[in-house]
């Protein structure tokens, strides 16, 4: 059950409002985001914006908690949970990477991290419902993967951090620093199949 902050209320326009505002906050950031904006986005009065959000600040977390949802429900889709390590961390590898170098993603990483200072519960809520979130299901299926003995791993949720952050190698702070755009589909099947390799020379257990 997805947490509300308790002051803000739900209400018949609640999801009208979060929708105009991940509009604005995407495209302006906080510092720039008008509440003039945001209303004019969303369809709605500024009293009623208002009435459901207390203060920017209130619903700039309300909005980037449910990007970061959103965003991380997709970032790791690992299909069949008994495939084997080699093509479940493959498919898993491309989607991750594709998403962590598209506009939308860069766009709310460099928001939260912008704002982190301006807001420290801020990149607890972005971790915890972003990266941490890919993190666990990934964590899932390598936990199958050990049980099945496909793989040998002691710590496996460092384990899965590791598999993510091979991923993002060498491709991921150039997009971040605006050095190049989004990854071609070469170079991501490139640094993934990498990715994939390494890792498996580590925790693939030994052959029978």
């Amino acid at each position: 059950m997805n947490k509300i902050d308790p002051g803000v209320r739900r209400g018949r326009k609640f999801e009208q409002v979060i929708s105009g505002a991940r509009k604005i906050f995407l495209r302006d950031g906080f510092e720039g985001a008008s509440v003039d904006d945001i209303a004019r986005a969303a369809g709605v009065s500024k009293a009623t914006l208002y009435s459901y959000f207390p203060d920017k600040r209130l619903l700039f977390q309300e909005v980037t908690k449910a990007e970061c949802r959103r965003q991380a429900e997709r970032a790791i889709e690992l299909g069949d949970p008994g495939a084997p390590p080699e093509e479940a961390l493959y498919k898993a590898g491309c989607i991750l990477l594709e998403f962590a170098t598209s506009p939308v993603a860069q766009r709310i990483y460099r928001i939260c991290v912008a704002e982190a200072e301006r807001f420290p519960e801020l990149g607890r809520a972005y971790y915890e419902s972003g990266p941490a979130v890919a993190r666990d299901k990934l964590v899932q299926y390598l936990s199958g993967a050990v049980e099945r003995g496909a793989l040998r791993i002691d710590d496996i949720p460092l384990a899965a951090h590791q598999f993510i952050e091979l991923c993002k190698a060498e491709i991921f702070q150039k997009v971040v620093f605006g050095l190049q755009s989004k990854p071609s589909a070469a170079e991501i099947d490139r640094i993934v199949r990498a990715a994939v390799e390494t890792f498996l020379a580590r925790y693939a257990a030994p052959a029978t």
